[in-house]
């Protein structure tokens, strides 16, 4: 039994002597595993930050044929993007930009998402399909009629439409329609999993069903709020189309940091090192975002978990 045992071992392949090995102990598995996800994350997320850095500290002549470290040490260029170009206030008009945003995104997608989440009304099904519908749509198909539209050149009954090019009025209120579907569908989510319990306390107390959404519904529902304003204000301060056409670039026509970007390529010259140092930097608010967002998130599930 043992030379049998013995032969047929010789002949199992790595494959099969794995998956035995896996078998035995899963936690090798697991912490491979781990490591597998780790490694992707850091090459497809965390290099191209890094290679961002290396064109940031590298001298402007002597950027050609790159490697994985700078050729030279030149950290003024994070000194020089802001003489080039006014950057700060491209920055100022994205943050300013994704703020208001947000804020109505989130507001009107409140009230829609607590009317589908927490009442039954007739046409509800269809207009939650309509909006998945209308949501699937790329949003490259409205820029030419939304353009249009806010150059004064659509007039409806002898009223033209209003001319908000170069104005805030153009980008916030084509991106809170674009981000709208996306805000509603996971506000629905969490304010439809609040008890009834909760709200009809605070409606015996006196509480409206509006004080109720802000008092009750909202609080509860922090994790899902959460997530609807970061992935809302980190799409409007990524966004490029509409802010291409809506606006000529000039940062006091609150054209955005995308534009900023673009300004330092010049129609002789490219300053590669200045747009990779303004990529960086860029980059930071939403970072930081992103951080602080993910620790409010995990506090409010772990809050919840406990109250339970």
């Amino acid at each position: 039994m043992n030379g049998g045992d013995t032969t047929t071992e010789k002949f199992e392949g790595p494959y099969t002597r794995w998956v035995q090995g896996a078998i035995r102990n899963p936690r090798r598995v697991y912490r491979a595993m781990f490591y597998v996800a780790a490694i992707f994350f850091i090459v497809t997320t965390l290099f191209p930050f890094y290679w961002l850095l290396v064109l940031a500290l590298t001298p402007l002549d002597r950027i050609v044929n790159m490697g994985l470290v700078p050729k030279g040490f030149n950290p003024s260029a994070f000194i020089e993007m802001f003489q080039f170009i006014p950057f700060h206030q491209y920055m100022f008009n994205s943050i300013v930009i994704g703020l208001v945003t947000t804020f109505i995104v989130l507001l009107i997608g409140s009230f829609a998402g607590y009317a589908f989440g927490r009442l039954n009304f007739r046409g509800k099904g269809i207009l939650l399909v309509t909006l998945l519908a209308v949501s699937y749509f790329p949003p490259a198909a409205f820029i030419l009629p939304l353009f249009n539209f806010f150059t004064g050149n659509v007039s409806v009954l002898g009223v033209s439409s209003p001319n908000w090019f170069n104005t805030p009025g153009a980008l916030v209120t084509p991106f809170s329609g674009l981000y709208m579907p996306l805000t509603i569908f996971i506000l629905t989510t969490f304010y439809g999993q609040i008890p009834d319990g909760l709200e009809d306390a605070a409606r015996v107390e006196g509480s409206t069903r509006i004080g109720a959404l802000f008092r009750i519904i909202m609080p509860l529902s922090a994790p899902g709020v959460a997530t609807a304003g970061v992935l809302t204000f980190i799409s409007v301060y990524n966004e490029f189309f509409f802010s291409f056409l809506m606006t000529d670039g000039q940062p006091q026509h609150w054209a955005p940091i995308v534009w900023g970007i673009l300004n330092y390529q010049g129609q002789f010259q490219a300053f590669y090192n200045l747009m990779a140092a303004a990529s960086v930097v860029g980059v930071l608010p939403v970072a930081v975002l992103v951080v602080i967002a993910q620790e409010k998130i995990v506090s409010g599930l772990t809050a919840g978990a406990l109250k339970e």
